[in-house]
């Protein structure tokens, strides 16, 4: 048997979601010697950063609606999972690691068809669609959450909870310790929306603003994603309540403005949850609402109950009611410091590794039961 490097195939959907946790195994991964290669749709087309790995791109799509979307749906699957079937032949990999969204189901699927050992990963307390059409095919299924919905009775010997692996650069500013709010001091608030934006935020919060007394008012600093269509509307609301904002649509260092913030108000996908923890920032989480099956509403509700977080639902994520929480707080700053650390307390900061270990013990126990095999005839 060669003693080449295993090569570990990672496929993943090409949203940040997605390809963040599949980055963070990567490089965990590279460190120990691994050889690792992606495979994902034209969106998820590079890691970020620095790190270089071979990208093979497989035609997958979502399922349509209307009976000519689903057959068209069902034909670039069938597609993607053939293109996926040529390149893991000739790539010969060791194991395919999943990290849901549909781009990963082709190469899943060719992985079963080839015999190739998988092992799925899932951010989110729901397990997504695609992770929950392969799972009885897993060898291991790696969460996220402590308890996640949507699981069969027959997989749960093949669960292990390793937490969410988040980028390197949340992972340096961990020791960056939570600056708590003064009296009469400045609060710093980051405002994200997922890769696209929130329209709901961008209208939201500067309305909330504008309804807080003015010697509060003043006091607030907001750095804000905001969507390209939405920019200058929420420029011309902050300045009209007099509130210093920052504006842009996608900002660089997320990393560094989260741990100098005193409060982000965001989304509740799996990754932002999971960066949040490991830094430890208290947030006020509203989740989208229009997830398939009430993931992220799911992620907010185990922060949340651990202490870290504040569940707004969209609906009940109005001016007055951010207004009157934001008033309380900057009343209570105490408040905030108890929540960043409960937030951080809840976090898992050996997600990468415990995931490169069951990754690596798959591959070591398979490659184990191949060399007890008898030799070909």
């Amino acid at each position: 048997m060669s003693e080449r490097m295993p090569l570990v195939v990672l496929a993943a959907g090409g949203t940040g979601g997605h390809i963040f946790p599949a980055e963070a195994l990567a490089r965990e991964l590279m460190g120990r010697g691994y050889r690792v290669a992606l495979m994902t749709d034209t969106r998820g087309s590079r890691f970020s950063g620095d790190l270089l790995v071979p990208v093979y791109r497989t035609r997958a799509s979502s399922l349509k609606t209307g009976l000519w979307g689903k057959l068209r749906s069902i034909a670039e699957m069938g597609i993607g999972v053939l293109q996926a079937r040529s390149r893991l032949a000739k790539l010969r990999p060791d194991i395919v690691v999943g990290f849901g969204g549909y781009p990963s189901v082709p190469a899943l699927y060719a992985a079963a068809q080839l015999n190739i050992p998988i092992v799925l990963h899932d951010s989110n307390a729901v397990l997504g669609r695609a992770n929950r059409a392969l799972m009885e095919k897993a060898r291991i299924i790696a969460t996220s959450f402590p308890h996640v919905a949507g699981l069969k009775a027959s997989i749960q010997a093949r669960l292990v909870y390793t937490g969410n692996p988040v980028r390197p650069a949340f992972m340096a500013l961990r020791g960056t310790p939570y600056a708590a709010l003064g009296d009469d001091g400045p609060m710093k608030i980051l405002v994200m929306g997922g890769s696209q934006g929130a329209k709901v935020f961008s209208h939201v919060v500067p309305q909330a603003l504008a309804l807080m007394p003015e010697h509060l008012r003043r006091r607030v600093v907001i750095a804000q994603q905001c969507r390209k269509d939405d920019i200058e509307s929420a420029r011309s609301a902050f300045a009209a309540a007099g509130v210093d904002a920052e504006l842009a649509s996608f900002f660089t260092d997320v990393p560094e403005r989260m741990a100098a913030s005193h409060l982000v108000i965001c989304r509740a996908g799996g990754s932002t949850v999971a960066e949040l923890t490991v830094i430890g920032r208290p947030s006020i989480l509203v989740p989208f609402p229009h997830g398939h099956a009430g993931e992220q509403t799911a992620n907010a509700e185990a922060v949340a109950e651990a202490g870290g977080a504040w569940l707004i639902p969209e609906q009940a994520f109005t001016p007055e009611a951010l207004a009157i929480r934001l008033e309380s707080l900057m009343a209570l700053p105490t408040t905030l410091t108890k929540t960043a650390a409960a937030a951080r307390a809840w976090g898992k900061i050996t997600a990468a590794d415990s995931l490169a270990d069951c990754v690596i013990g798959v591959i070591n126990d398979t490659r184990h039961l191949v060399a007890l095999l008898p030799p070909a005839a």
